[in-house]
């Protein structure tokens, strides 16, 4: 029989910004400041190419290398080369688009101005935060010890996941079903059986990358023994394959909690910024949106969690 402890339900949440978003709000960056390839800012010209005459500078090249998480120092010039080489397929688009007036094209127009919004609104929210007392000592140790999954009880997991189409309603009864299967493959039998879509993943994890709210669930498993979650398309079974213990020492730990408190911190005071300001704006609804929407307004907290990532992995623990 496959066990299964007791867990609250959880969903799987994250996302990462990829190489073509990246370069995109590169470019969007260099619009809002009227960079058009060329500097002329002696300072800020150490040239690493030219494309048509047109530089492609250092600068360029570190800004972007600063928004790559986790990047080793033994990596920084493999990681520029490539950054200047798309930077380089960058410039060329972006002067044939300029040759084609594409650039006033109402569509990317409205793009740009969407992205300058959301860069300066950042740009404040990311400032309020500044506010942000740092973690003391004693902070620090208390996060330790209360997260020993994520430290001193450390673990690498190789997985075994399901994600699953399902109603909400059928979430008790695949629950049940886990829970009285004797095998992973018996479970998966019932769900074809029953005609219920479902897709297999097998990875090694360590505990930072497991979502936050998985973290202490998965962590009382012994190997075997399998977990249902419900999703967002239905329900996630994770089975652990097998772990082993890699524990994280407090000395070892402590600038990454430092980090993770900070930035918490940070996000909790801009929340509390950004409330204030929203309750002084006068914000009145038009047309369509104007039924049923003045008591429920948009919640201040997405722009402030999307400011200060605030996890474990996020902010280096490795």
């Amino acid at each position: 029989m496959i066990s299964s402890p007791d867990s609250r339900d959880t969903t799987r949440l994250g996302w990462r910004l990829g190489p073509v978003a990246l370069i995109a709000l590169v470019s969007a960056m260099a619009v809002l400041v009227g960079c058009t390839g060329k500097q002329t800012d002696a300072s800020a010209s150490q040239t690493a190419a030219t494309v048509n005459k047109a530089d492609i500078t250092v600068q360029q090249i570190n800004f972007v290398m600063q928004q790559q998480r986790g990047l080793k120092p033994e990596q920084a010039d493999a990681a520029a080369k490539q950054i200047l080489e798309r930077l380089i397929d960058q410039e060329v688009a972006l002067q044939k688009a300029q040759e084609l007036q594409l650039d006033r094209d109402p569509r990317v127009v409205q793009q740009l101005e969407a992205a300058r919004r959301d860069i300066v609104a950042r740009a404040y929210i990311e400032k309020s935060g500044e506010a942000a007392a740092k973690p003391s000592p004693e902070d620090i140790k208390k996060y330790y010890d209360a997260h020993p999954a994520l430290f001193s009880a450390r673990r690498i997991y190789n997985l075994q996941e399901l994600a699953i189409e399902a109603k909400p309603e059928q979430t008790a009864v695949l629950r049940e079903q886990l829970a009285t299967a004797t095998s992973v493959n018996e479970f998966i039998d019932y769900l074809k059986a029953n005609n219920i879509r479902f897709s297999g993943n097998q990875a090694v994890r360590t505990a930072e990358q497991l979502p936050m709210n998985m973290i202490d669930t998965i962590a009382k498993l012994n190997d075997g023994q399998a977990v249902l979650f419900p999703s967002a398309i239905g329900a996630q079974v994770v089975v652990l394959a097998g772990s082993r213990s890699e524990p994280v020492d407090e000395a070892r730990a402590k600038p990454v909690i430092e980090q993770f408190l900070l930035n918490d911190a940070k996000r909790k005071v801009a929340e509390a910024d950004m409330k204030a300001l929203r309750a002084a704006a006068k914000v009145e609804y038009v047309g369509k949106f104007a039924t049923g929407t003045a008591s429920a307004p948009t919640s201040p907290e997405v722009g402030a969690s999307a400011a200060f990532d605030s996890s474990p992995s996020a902010n280096g623990l490795k």
